[in-house]
């Protein structure tokens, strides 16, 4: 039985996300309906994962969401678990990494590893290179061109698919 249906008492909150979308929450008594949420471009983020040969469930919906409104970015999983939790998306940790891999083999996004057991995933599937601040675990794209020369030749029966350059920086002190 849905929220509406089962509560004649009903209490309206309204907050803007991290994009200004207004975003409504419901609380009823002796009941609490969490993730009811006006996305104004939701069915943007159902085609998208329908081109992708995803099937829109309310958690894919949800995340993409997150990643897609708003622009180009760079998260991992645990930014992206921690702005669902914000949201009040009920979505574990581990749904988000499966999410993340799942919406990167349909080409939806791009992993970057960046360190041994530390990825980001970036909406700008383009061919384009990145910075990373090391003590800051910040990723960013290079704006400029990078020239990369010298490519080997792939073995038999393989292709190069794409070539990543990290720039590893840190601040300077003084």
């Amino acid at each position: 039985m849905s929220c509406r249906e089962t509560s004649r008492k009903r209490e309206r909150l309204t907050n803007l996300d991290r994009s200004g979308n207004r975003v409504l929450n419901m609380t009823q008594t002796g009941l609490f309906c969490s993730n009811i949420k006006r996305v104004t471009n939701r069915p943007d983020i159902e085609d998208r994962l329908k081109e992708a040969d995803l099937r829109p469930t309310r958690q894919r919906v949800a995340l993409g969401s997150l990643l897609f409104d708003g622009g180009d970015r760079h998260v991992s999983a645990e930014l992206l678990h921690e702005e669902a939790v914000r949201q009040q998306i009920p979505v574990s940790l581990a749904t988000v990494y499966n999410t993340l891999h799942q919406f990167t083999q349909s080409g939806l996004l791009r992993e970057i590893a960046v360190e041994g057991s530390k990825s980001y995933f970036d909406t700008n599937t383009s061919d384009h290179h990145h910075f990373f601040v090391e003590n800051e675990g910040m990723i960013m794209d290079i704006g400029q061109g990078v020239s990369v020369e010298g490519i080997p030749e792939p073995p038999e029966g393989m292709e190069v698919t794409h070539v990543d350059v990290v720039v590893r920086l840190r601040r300077k002190v003084g």
